[in-house]
């Protein structure tokens, strides 16, 4: 009788363990919706729709020339297009055509849930070819952020099919990803015994195995040129997973890795060196605008 009531108490014990794992998931994968100010002429406001019907918030910023160079810049995981607007705007006045947008369950966009660059991938390729038609064919780079660089990678179809990549803080895959981030708030070890619990909710939500996520598997199939990007004390990112990314690239690659900056302060950069860096890489693959 004792071995039986020890059996369920484990069974009641695995089950509240489950339904908390599932509860946080539910947390991490909520819409972060927030307004975006207005954007002031010549840039515009405007709505692109996804391959699923999914409405997309838009800025778009003109280039000195209507077929300038473009650059799309793919915002962070809780972010907007806002956040990256101050970045959009100095591109744009060195003449580069600059589309953001707010992926789904961001900014402005339709409050879907968040799915780590999956789902996020058909926003990002919807943008590609809306900004790639309205520079009249002109090379088009992207700069993918944390989870806008997971995105620009992650489509069905493979990578997108840029002329020059920037990912600045890009996690390798969602099981690092998850790892990394519950060990920088609870330790190492709740890291290893809480990521599974976690990442194998990508089945019931998404329909696909966490291998599915994998930003470094996914960039073995762009063959274009590519700058990597990371912090030196990125808790969320490792160092060496950022080079394990850079590793990955079968095309030309350059890495930048950045002493004493952190996840939030390498998605946030915007300091001389990352403009001249960006401007230099820029300016070789897609040409000065």
């Amino acid at each position: 009788m004792r071995k039986r009531w020890y059996g369920f108490g484990a069974l009641g014990l695995a089950a509240l363990v489950l339904a908390g794992a599932w509860a946080f998931g539910e947390m991490t994968v909520r819409p972060t919706m927030a307004e975006v100010a207005p954007a002031d002429p010549p840039a515009r406001d405007f709505k692109l729709t996804a391959s699923d019907g999914v409405s997309i918030a838009a800025t778009y910023r003109p280039g000195r020339r209507p077929d300038a160079p473009g650059v799309l810049i793919l915002h962070g995981n809780g972010a907007s297009r806002g956040s990256v607007a101050r970045n959009a705007e100095w591109l744009a006045r060195q003449g580069y055509a600059v589309l953001t947008i707010d992926f789904r369950g961001h900014g402005q966009s339709s409050p879907h849930r968040k799915s780590f660059g999956l789902f996020e991938s058909r926003d990002a390729a919807a943008a590609f070819a809306w900004l790639k038609q309205r520079q009249r064919g002109a090379k088009v780079a992207v700069i993918g952020i944390s989870l806008g660089g997971a995105a620009s990678l992650l489509g069905d179809a493979g990578p997108l099919p840029a002329d020059a990549l920037v990912l600045q803080a890009v996690y390798p895959d969602i099981r690092h990803a998850i790892r990394n981030r519950i060990a920088a708030i609870a330790g190492g070890f709740a890291g290893w015994a809480g990521e599974p619990l976690l990442s194998y909710q990508s089945l019931p939500r998404y329909g696909v195995w966490p291998a599915r996520i994998s930003p470094l598997e996914a960039l073995r199939r762009y063959h274009g040129p590519v700058l990597v990007i990371g912090g030196g004390a990125d808790r969320y990112t490792l160092p060496e997973e950022t080079r394990a990314m850079l590793d990955a690239a079968p095309g030309p690659k350059s890495l930048w890795l950045v002493p004493g900056l952190d996840h939030r302060g390498i998605s946030a950069t915007g300091t001389p060196d990352y403009g001249a860096r960006l401007l230099r890489f820029l300016s070789g693959t897609i040409g000065v605008a």
